[in-house]
């Protein structure tokens, strides 16, 4: 695959307990812009929400390499290297891309963790205890109720009316699986589904985006995995006031988009290989 300092195709990649339509504002934002913007679904979750609802068995089926095959393939497509952005899981996701030497450039947003960051807010096990309070949800789809999903997805919205209307048009369950394996990840020996190589110098610049009061994935989640990266090139971390764990929706979203977008532009192709 070829590189270019200026990349002309956005991937963005969302989380768990959502699909790509998640993303239904930035992506005519960035074609706006001029970019070519694509949201691919993880396997099985081409099918609208409401459908995912009604028959959650793909979302069972979910497993992490099945994900980052698709994602690579389709990046690969491309041609050229694009910029990555992730949501939540899609962030974590993002990170093993880069880590695989996908990507110009890629930005996170309240990422999930790679293997190895072990810090555990009480706010991140309240909000993902629905699946975890539970060993049977292993090999279950495990959905969030409304209140469930406030608390992690919207805590700081002021129109409870809005934060409901959100959880109906985005909300699935999420994938008991892989929630279940991202626990026993940092107790299981050798690498396990996201596990990415902390010291990989050839990596693409990488930004981690938080926001202040996020409860399912918390700044300091985002500063723990920033900090775990020893390799020279660039990690950086950005925390946005006032901001739950549902940015890409939340008001002023825009303000994300274009912060992740400029630094992504202004990084892209750095690696410490290529400086070096």
């Amino acid at each position: 695959m070829s590189s270019s300092s200026t990349p002309d195709t956005i991937v963005l990649i969302h989380g768990f307990w959502v699909t790509p339509r998640s993303w239904e504002h930035w992506i005519p934002y960035y074609e706006a812009k001029g970019f070519r913007v694509l949201a691919p679904a993880y396997p099985g979750f081409e099918v609208e929400v409401e459908a995912l609802n009604a028959d959650p068995t793909p979302v069972a089926a979910l497993t992490v390499p099945a994900i980052i095959e698709h994602l690579e393939s389709v990046v690969v497509d491309l041609g050229a290297q694009p910029i990555l952005m992730g949501h939540s899981a899609g962030g974590a996701f993002t990170q093993v891309l880069l880590d695989h030497g996908y990507g110009a450039a890629g930005v996170v947003m309240n990422s999930a963790p790679t293997e190895g960051v072990r810090v555990i807010p009480a706010s991140q096990v309240r909000s993902t205890w629905p699946v975890l309070k539970n060993p049977a949800n292993h090999h279950k789809a495990v959905g969030l109720d409304y209140e469930q999903w406030h608390y992690a997805f919207t805590n700081t919205f002021d129109d409870d009316d809005e934060s409901r209307r959100l959880y109906e048009r985005y909300a699935v369950p999420a994938a008991g699986r892989i929630l279940w394996n991202s626990v026993l990840a940092n107790l299981e020996p050798g690498p396990q589904d996201v596990w990415v190589d902390y010291k990989n110098d050839a990596r693409p610049p990488l930004l981690f985006i938080s926001g202040e009061h996020d409860h399912l994935m918390p700044p300091s989640v985002q500063r723990s995995n920033a900090k775990h990266y020893k390799s020279k090139t660039i990690t950086e971390v950005v925390e946005i006031p006032g901001r739950s764990h549902l940015m890409p929706a939340q008001k002023g979203w825009e303000e994300v988009a274009d912060t992740a977008l400029e630094w992504a532009l202004a990084h892209a192709g750095q690696t410490a290989t290529a400086q070096g």
